[in-house]
């Protein structure tokens, strides 16, 4: 077993991914790695919809599926439940590939997403995120040299890209899970590519996977990880409704593109087309389109 060590860690008010460094994975675990907004509790659903093709998934999908470096009480820490689990683990992370250990063994799915809708999602994320779980965050990250977050976003969007820049090193994400795109243990997949053809790209994940899935199957997975059928089983969430306003209703927003027309100016697209300035051009591409309309994959 080949494993890649972290190169750097990332550690802010959401994200200290030091938490992998003593990590006991499993060959089998998938990792799904995503700047947030970007699909990553949509895949954590069809991840499960894969693994369970029958649809008797023992719990709500992003349960099932921790945030693995996500700062948290150490009352709460996911490791222990993680050792617990006797199925396939899926772990999530919006760390960036060269924060976590690269192991031959586990397979990466790593999802992305044009920078604009990210930060139109993420606008409406912390809209909706409750102050007291902000102020929480604040507090454990507050023995670690990283700046605190505002309780509450006032709808300023240029703070807002600071925050995804700082917390989340937004513009490091793709670079870093572009340079091992080669690897045959990463896959990639975009969110408008999910929009287009969920059956399709499902289809491709599972065979990533290994997992078998017949096809009269099929129908009922894509039913599943449709945004709606999502949304209504986030319902049944208490730990959502804690972080946010109307719970899963919050959350699960609308899954649509192009709302960043007409909201951010053109300063604050030069901004973010900046993050991405020092990747390939083909990368660029691919992330503001996604790989069926480009006709290629990374």
């Amino acid at each position: 077993m080949r494993v890649r060590a972290p190169t750097r860690d990332l550690v802010t008010v959401h994200t200290d991914s030091r938490a992998w460094h003593d990590f006991e994975r499993r060959p089998t675990d998938i990792i799904i790695g995503t700047p947030p907004k970007s699909g990553t509790t949509w895949m954590q659903g069809i991840v499960a919809a894969i693994l369970w093709p029958d649809g008797d998934v023992p719990g709500i999908p992003f349960e099932l599926s921790p945030w693995l470096d996500f700062r948290r009480p150490p009352e709460h820490d996911v490791r222990p439940v993680l050792a617990t689990q006797d199925h396939r683990r899926f772990i999530k992370t919006h760390a960036p590939a060269d924060a976590i250990p690269l192991d031959d063994a586990c397979c990466y799915i790593t999802v992305h997403r044009d920078l604009r809708d990210v930060t139109m999602s993420w606008a409406n994320h912390r809209a909706k995120m409750r102050a007291e779980a902000i102020e929480m965050l604040n507090e454990l990250a507050s023995g670690d040299d990283v700046t605190p977050l505002d309780p509450v976003w006032n709808g300023d969007f240029d703070a807002l890209i600071d925050e995804l820049a700082t917390d989340f090193a937004l513009g490091d994400n793709l670079r870093s899970w572009w340079a091992v795109r080669d690897r045959p243990n990463v896959l990639f997949v975009h969110f408008n590519d999910l929009l287009e053809d969920l059956e399709g790209e499902s289809r491709r994940i599972a065979s990533f996977l290994g997992q078998p899935v017949s096809n009269d199957q099929w129908p009922g997975i894509v039913e599943r990880c449709t945004i709606d059928r999502m949304r209504e089983t986030g319902r049944a969430s208490e730990r959502i409704g804690l972080a946010f306003e109307a719970g899963a209703d919050s959350f699960f927003n609308r899954g649509t593109n192009g709302r960043w027309q007409g909201e951010l100016s053109d300063a604050q697209l030069d901004r973010l087309a900046a993050m991405t300035s020092s990747l390939p051009p083909d990368a660029t591409e691919w992330l503001q389109h996604g790989s069926l309309a480009l006709g290629r994959r990374p």
